[in-house]
């Protein structure tokens, strides 16, 4: 009986499943005109004559009069990578598309670059040049970029054009696409505090950035939690703050391993360090930095936000930030500043002394402001930029004009005031609340991300200038290396495209349709991206 009755319980729960799975809208797929590209080009014309590629006659080389040769590395190995790519999976949904012209071959793909600085050894940066042409004709290809950063994300395009037929036969159709991106800050945020990531996991999650043209890895390295960031002037702080001071550490090799892969495949490392909240890893291995609490007049034992009030801390920092700006090539840290706990900085006798010698009164977002604007002039001395997260600019901070305010908190309503309001003020503002992607739900919740657009709140032209772009983030609570990569594609590659393309492109049926198969493409590439709805893909990924 006991048996009937729980068969009759889950009979009655697949049916509210069920009932409430169909209520969800799914898009249609439809047949897109404009196959499986993702993101979708500025511009793109693609004619129904279809040429073949062989893999044993095609190649990729560098065109007679481009700046960037033999000599440029980096190119060179983006030609060996999307060789591979060209010759992996990618096949139409529109199977019963005339092709015409199916006996040429296209046997070329010759990449042109233009600018007398090609930057083939320097790093990419806010004001990289990532446009492209991209013409695809018979017998030859022609990918035409001022820079190389344009010409990695036209040789994604070009990739994401050849398709096979249904006997195994590659094909690409007769192009013209002119492309570059809507904002030049298209980041994804990684945690790696709360869970440690193995190296292998960040390097795949840079393959797949790039196969969605993403151009920023935002390392929140460290945290409350652990501090695995491995220093060469404080080895303490990993040695004491991490997880295992041998196994969940990132050391100096491993760290410049991903800026290099990276700057590989045009992407920047911005790493963030988040002060003086969120700090709790630090005190382990700094004696002193924290804040002790007080219970009544007696030391409670624990300890808070770092201590503003010490010159010992400012020393600290500035020798601290002076080496990781050595170590990050890129023009900007993070410097976090966000949801600081004033609760022991109030029960500090210490505190309370120095607040009244500075007539904060008990004002505590003056202390925090204070110890604020001193980290941006130290960060100031190493000549590098920096971006707070919002907080900052909401508590009155001093700050330089080109700071970038970085906004993540409130409703629909509030994310779009704020950006108003950021933007008014003369900053520059980056968007992540519609995209924090840790936060999952049953369905199709990528659409939500991919309806979501920085540029969507009362401003005037001019405000919405100051609109540099936006980051996907994936926090790290409930992810570690089982659950990452899923978790994260093809729900961000919703936001990428959001990011490149033009903002009229919001048609979720086709979308569904693109997406659909570049998700496939990505799990053939080898990243295992979670399916958007019921189906398959050709090539089914394998597994470990």
């Amino acid at each position: 009986m006991a048996v009937i009755k729980l068969a009759a319980l889950l009979l009655a729960a697949s049916v509210c499943l069920c009932s409430k799975h169909k209520s969800e809208k799914v898009p249609k797929l439809v047949n897109s005109q404009y196959g499986s590209l993702w993101p979708l080009p500025q511009s793109a014309q693609i004619s129904a004559t279809a040429f073949q590629l062989s893999r044993s006659s095609f190649q990729i080389v560098h065109a007679p009069k481009s700046s960037a040769g033999p000599r440029c590395y980096l190119l060179g190995e983006a030609f060996r990578r999307y060789f591979e790519y060209t010759f992996g999976y990618s096949k139409r949904l529109n199977k019963d598309r005339k092709q015409s012209g199916a006996g040429a071959e296209v046997s070329e793909l010759q990449v042109l670059i233009t600018s007398s600085e090609p930057q083939c050894d320097g790093f990419p940066s806010v004001s990289s040049d990532e446009s492209y042409q991209l013409t695809v004709n018979q017998p030859t290809a022609v990918l035409t970029a001022p820079e190389v950063w344009g010409a990695l994300r036209g040789l994604e395009t070009f990739s994401q054009l050849v398709y096979k037929d249904e006997y195994g036969t590659l094909h690409i159709n007769k192009s013209e696409i002119k492309d570059f991106p809507r904002f030049n800050h298209r980041g994804i945020l990684l945690d790696s505090s709360r869970h440690f990531l193995p190296l292998k996991v960040i390097l795949a999650n840079l393959d797949a950035m790039a196969m969605n043209k993403y151009n920023v890895f935002h390392w929140h390295i460290v945290d409350d939690q652990s501090f695995p960031y491995q220093s060469s002037l404080f080895p303490e702080l990993s040695k004491e703050g991490s997880y295992h001071p041998y196994t969940h550490v990132y050391t100096p090799a491993d760290v410049k391993m991903v800026i290099e892969y990276a700057r590989m495949r045009g992407i920047r490392v911005i790493s963030e360090f988040d002060t003086p909240g969120h700090t709790q890893s630090w005190g382990l291995g700094q004696k002193g930095l924290l804040t002790p609490c007080y219970s009544g007049e007696k030391p409670s034992g624990t300890f808070g936000p770092v201590n503003p009030i010490l010159n010992s801390t400012y020393d600290f920092m500035t020798q601290f930030f002076k080496e990781v700006s050595s170590v990050f090539p890129d023009a900007y840290i993070h410097l976090g500043g966000d949801e600081v706990d004033f609760s022991c900085w109030k029960s500090n006798p210490d505190i309370q002394k120095f607040m009244e010698q500075q007539g904060f009164g008990t004002d505590y977002s003056k202390l925090e402001s204070y110890y604020i604007q001193r980290i941006l002039d130290i960060v100031t001395g190493t000549k590098k930029g920096y971006m707070i997260w919002q907080e900052v600019f909401d508590n009155g901070v001093k700050l330089k004009l080109d700071t970038l305010i970085h906004v993540w908190k409130g409703s629909e309503e509030q994310y779009k005031a704020e950006m108003a309001a950021v933007t008014a003020a003369g900053f520059q503002a980056l968007l992540s609340t519609p995209w924090y992607l840790n936060r999952i739900s049953y369905g199709q919740d990528w659409q939500q991300g991919y309806k979501a657009d920085p540029h969507s709140f009362n401003g005037t032209d001019a405000q919405k200038k100051l609109v540099i772009g936006g980051e996907a983030c994936l926090w790290g609570e409930f992810v570690d290396a089982t659950n990452l990569t899923p978790r994260l594609w093809p729900r961000a590659s919703a936001v990428a495209e959001r990011l490149w393309s033009r903002k009229d492109v919001r048609d979720t049926d086709d979308a569904y349709s693109r997406l659909s198969q570049h998700r496939c493409r990505m799990v053939q590439r080898g990243i295992p991206a979670e399916p958007l709805y019921v189906g398959h893909c050709d090539y089914e990924y394998g597994g470990l």
